[in-house]
């Protein structure tokens, strides 16, 4: 019997655990182009914030009772499809369940002869795509750059982080924590890193970019937004992808204090979802998976074993106690 995890209220602001139900629900049984999959891991994104508000955004809501939306990797245990066979490993939005039965459509095979499934969730999978689009398509890294990435130690930022040092830009990370810090400059080679949490981000940017900001990559939002948006050069970047501090009150959500100054400055701020690039994907896997066979970009993973674990994880994105990309293991024995 399946083990699910469900929606029963849009919360308003942070859901609490309540909000979450657990089921064990059987699955229905296959129609034509359909498979069984058994659900080895899921991946706990920030973005499930967006899925989990009826307010309008870039994907309908997970409707109440539904089991919540999530990445998951799999393994077919069952075929009615031509297109897939027993054994084969996939990934798509397949739910917070241990098994599920899918459209043939709603997944893409993956090839886990060399590379460990899970990975198609964190540096093979979205986030390394995200990462890879925001940072080299919209930014557009160039040599002696000075680029900051906020949530630097984090799933998609370290990955871009990475890419933009990789393209000779000069990087600073801002991280939350000594620990997280050391690990951008040591690492993963960063010229500096700010630690947010202990003291003025604003005062600890003007010493480590002294000549300004050229590309700012996003994740956080609020109060740091408006300290990197002061120090930016003329006719500098900023790339969109998250704003993490106003996901637990979206009702409350702000903008810039200091808009102004992308006009003044001449700024590009633009924003992304993946839906801009589901047909490039590709190109992103091709250079994330020869910077993993090298060894050139490292993917850090935070793993927390059984379906049980979900409501933990989720206030894990919040509170800073991940350290990489946040994943389940939904057998425990991997």
């Amino acid at each position: 019997m399946a083990r699910q995890v469900r929606l029963t209220d849009y919360p308003d602001g942070q859901p609490a655990r309540s909000f979450w139900a657990f089921s064990n629900d059987d699955l229905p049984p296959l129609g034509d182009n359909e498979i069984k999959l058994r659900i080895d891991w899921v991946s706990v994104d920030p973005g499930m914030s967006g899925w989990i508000t009826n307010k309008p955004s870039y994907m309908p809501p997970v409707k109440l009772g539904a089991v919540m939306r999530a990445f998951g990797v799999g393994e077919v245990v069952e075929s009615r499809s031509e297109r897939f066979q027993l054994g084969d490993w996939v990934t798509g939005f397949l739910g917070l369940q241990t098994e599920a039965v899918v459209s043939h459509k709603a997944v893409r095979k993956i090839d886990t002869t060399s590379k460990p499934p899970q990975l198609f969730l964190s540096g093979l999978g979205m986030t390394g795509y995200t990462a890879y689009f925001g940072m080299m398509d919209i930014g557009c890294p160039q040599e002696n750059d000075t680029v900051v990435v906020s949530a630097a130690s984090g799933a998609v930022g370290g990955i871009a982080a990475q890419l933009a040092k990789q393209a000779g830009a000069r990087v600073i990370g801002i991280a939350g924590g000594p620990v997280k810090c050391a690990y951008l400059t040591d690492e993963l080679g960063l010229d500096a890193a700010i630690d947010y949490k202990a003291g003025n981000v604003g005062e600890a940017l003007n010493a480590a970019a002294p000549s300004g900001i050229d590309l700012y990559f996003d994740n956080v939002g609020g109060e740091i937004l408006d300290a990197v948006l002061d120090r930016m050069n003329y006719r500098g970047r900023i790339v969109v992808c998250g704003s993490i501090s106003q996901y637990a009150d979206f009702s409350a959500a702000r903008g810039p204090a200091n808009y102004m100054r992308v006009v003044t400055h001449s700024l590009k701020m633009q924003g992304f979802t993946m839906r801009n690039y589901m047909h490039r994907v590709p190109e992103a896997l091709e250079v994330l998976a020869k910077g993993y066979a090298d060894g050139s970009l490292k993917f850090r993973e935070h793993i927390l074993e059984g379906l049980e674990t979900f409501p933990d994880a989720y206030e894990m994105l919040f509170d800073g106690r991940n350290h990489g990309k946040l994943l389940m293991d939904l057998r425990g024995d991997h």
